[in-house]
């Protein structure tokens, strides 16, 4: 229903179009009104025209007319209302027509209103529906992200431990490393001390073998002292043969350890391989000092110590 809209306004709008020679019509008055429902200018405009048919005859009402013409008067105003009447029947009309074309797309639009609001109702229960499934997968992101928060501390604390444990396995290592490499110093050294008194012992035989050989050739006399000279070397041979011996067990044990052991430096292997040449050239001076002892002696001390020999070239 228009606002602010009064009779007076339609009446005044409906003389004025009458004024101009234009038929009233609700369209007409609304739009010089701009404004009123066509319900409430129809009604108003009915108002004007009860009241124009009073304002006529109060108008047609002049004193002093003849008979004659007062009823022609009468007669117009008779056909004027009638033309009237049937111009309001056909605006009446037009105007139910324009209200049922109006009232038409209201009932159209209310379809399309109500279709449109029972599609925004199921949008908006598929929202709170997806929105409930995605705070339930929410629930179940944010209770696995807890549990892999669990496990990464539970891995954090399990690397921590393996890096304590491998930092003291690399003190284990650079003790054990330090105890290989003052053990391999000790080697060493020590193959040093036998090649050092496997060369004495070779130098002093070749001293003794030179003595024996000279003694011999130029004095047959002194064979005697000489076998006893032979003796003390032979003694001497077997003393650096039992230390020949220790010290051959000794280096198999280290080979044997040097096996197990991976990765040492080729330093001790060295010294491995300088141990076991040492043992051969004190063998091979061992069968030469054997060969030069029988070559020289005389028969008779050659068959007394053969076995003697024989078992230190064994």
């Amino acid at each position: 229903m228009a606002r602010g809209i009064t009779q007076e306004q339609v009446s005044a709008a409906a003389d004025a179009l009458v004024t101009t020679g234009e038929r009233p019509t609700v369209e007409k008055i609304r739009a010089r009104l701009g404004t009123g429902s066509p319900n409430t200018v129809t009604r108003m405009l009915d108002t004007w025209r009860g009241a124009l048919a009073t304002r006529l005859s109060q108008v047609l009402a002049l004193p002093e007319l003849p008979g004659d013409v007062g009823q022609a008067f009468t007669e117009v105003w008779r056909l004027a209302m009638a033309q009237a009447g049937s111009l309001a029947h056909a605006a009446l009309a037009q105007e139910q027509n324009a209200l049922l074309a109006a009232q038409t797309t209201l009932t159209q639009e209310r379809k399309l209103w109500d279709i449109a609001l029972a599609e925004a109702q199921e949008i908006a229960q598929n929202a709170d529906q997806a929105r409930e499934v995605a705070e339930t997968r929410l629930a179940d992101i944010q209770r696995l992200v807890e549990q892999q928060a669990g496990q990464l501390a539970e891995l954090t604390q399990q690397r921590d431990a393996w890096q304590l444990r491998a930092e003291q396995l690399d003190e284990a290592f650079e003790g054990h490393k330090s105890s290989v490499a003052a053990e391999r110093e000790a080697q060493a050294a020590h193959v040093r001390a036998v090649e050092d008194r496997a060369h004495a012992e070779i130098d002093r035989a070749r001293e003794e073998t030179k003595t024996l050989q000279t003694t011999l050739r130029q004095k047959e006399r002194e064979a005697s002292a000489v076998a006893a000279r032979l003796e003390t070397a032979i003694a001497s041979a077997r003393d650096a043969e039992r230390l020949a011996t220790e010290h051959g067990a000794r280096a198999k044990a280290l080979e044997q350890q040097l096996t197990r052991m991976d990765g040492l430096p080729a330093a001790l292997l060295a010294a491995q391989q300088a141990l076991q040449a040492a043992l051969k050239r004190e063998s091979a001076l061992q069968a030469k000092r054997d060969h030069l002892t029988g070559g020289a002696k005389p028969q008779t001390a050659i068959r007394k110590r053969k076995p003697r020999g024989a078992s230190g070239a064994d």
